[in-house]
């Protein structure tokens, strides 16, 4: 069944509008179990979350439910259940310690060279795996244009900062203008090099992203869109016409993964969706281990399963499809990586290494050892200068 039979008299123009889509977001219970028979426990979890996390689905990301089945996985991420109402070990309201690093609204600033710009509270699906529910749940309210004002201002001030990534929420639940007006600001500032922009547009409502869309990100370059696909059902021809119009449009796409508990944390799904993300030139960047917000313990594995999931893919697939492992320490931490250990130890003549295959291979190591690089400070040190006479 196709989505628009699932909303009958919309037309084709209606269905392809992204307002339309936001518009008509599901946003109660009743809309909810219109169109998908609900289980027990995702009848308790939307009474017992009522108020607490926002509620909607577009109806394009609603059209991609399993009706019937309760662990498909884009109604898992939709819907909840009752276990999000529950405390689990561990969880904490900021899990990232971003609150600590605001000097302003919408700034958090973690990292010496890096910034995060928050834009909205708002997104077009709500994921109830969400990190930022505090925020994304409502609790602090919109951001107006005073707080991007002061955002930028901060941003201007601190001439250390090179990257920006625009997040919230979702920044394209934004129209044009006004998302416009703040990627010129930030790319006006002289020091900024990079902008990033976090979206889930393409995987929960890829009509937003048209050519006006494309040609202002492209606008603004060198800009990289930073998607979120968990799972191949997400994968969907709408979906794959929004990356690839973004990338045709020379703005690069990554995307991370959330490793999430029975949709995704198995290898078959991680490479899968990998390999497929590849053919449509979206680089498969970060497989997050789940952070530990307020309700989201039922959706977190082992730190031994993404170690484990990265030792499968690793030699059986190709090295573009093997993510890094991600883990953002609790407290404001910072993110750290991962990976199965190959590095056996010393052994006589160099190190002692075993492959994907656990044979073992010995790396010589050179016997001499000087590793700096003598170039360096006439090269850093800019052009070499003529003097004119």
């Amino acid at each position: 069944m196709s989505g628009r039979d699932l909303f009958p008299g919309v037309s084709e123009a209606e269905w392809r509008d992204w307002r339309w889509q936001q518009r008509h977001a599901l946003r109660t219970p009743e809309a909810v179990a219109r169109l998908v028979d609900l289980s027990d426990a995702e009848r308790r979890g939307l009474a017992l979350t009522a108020g607490a996390f926002r509620v909607a689905i577009t109806p394009y990301y609603a059209s991609l439910i399993d009706p019937h089945h309760p662990f498909c996985p884009v109604r898992m991420q939709a819907i909840p259940v009752a276990a999000e109402a529950e405390a689990a070990p561990g969880d904490l309201r900021d899990p990232l310690g971003e609150d600590r690093h605001r000097p302003c609204r919408a700034v958090v600033h973690k990292y010496p060279d890096r910034v995060l710009f928050l834009v909205t509270d708002t997104c077009a699906v709500y994921c109830r795996h969400c990190t930022r529910r505090r925020i994304t749940g409502g609790e602090e309210g919109a951001f107006d244009r005073a707080a991007a004002e002061e955002g930028i201002a901060y941003v201007r001030a601190h001439p250390a900062v090179r990257d920006v990534l625009v997040s919230g929420g979702d920044p394209l639940v934004l129209g044009d203008e006004r998302l416009g007006w703040l990627l010129r600001e930030l790319r006006a500032i002289p020091h900024v090099e990079i902008l990033r922009l976090a979206t889930r547009a393409p995987v929960t409502c890829p009509m937003r992203v048209d050519d006006a869309l494309a040609r202002l990100l492209r606008g603004v370059k060198p800009l990289f869109v930073v998607t979120h696909f968990n799972h191949l059902k997400e994968c969907t021809p709408e979906a794959q016409e929004a990356c690839e119009r973004l990338v045709d449009h020379g703005v690069p796409v990554e995307n991370q993964t959330v490793l999430l508990r029975r949709v995704n944390s198995t290898a078959r799904n991680i490479a899968a969706l990998n390999q497929r993300l590849l053919a449509w030139r979206v680089r498969p960047y970060y497989l997050h281990q789940g952070d530990v917000a307020e309700g989201t313990g039922h959706w977190r594995t082992p730190l031994a399963c993404g170690i484990e999931i990265l030792e499968q893919l690793r030699g059986h697939t190709s090295g573009l499809a093997v993510p890094h492992l991600a883990v953002d320490l609790p407290g404001g931490g910072g993110k750290v990586t991962l990976q199965p250990e190959y590095r056996l130890g010393p052994a006589p003549g160099g190190t002692e290494f075993r492959n994907y295959r656990g044979e073992r291979y010995l790396y010589p190591d050179p016997p001499e050892a000087d590793c700096s690089c003598p170039y360096d400070e006439v090269f850093h040190a800019g052009p070499a200068r003529r003097s004119v006479e």
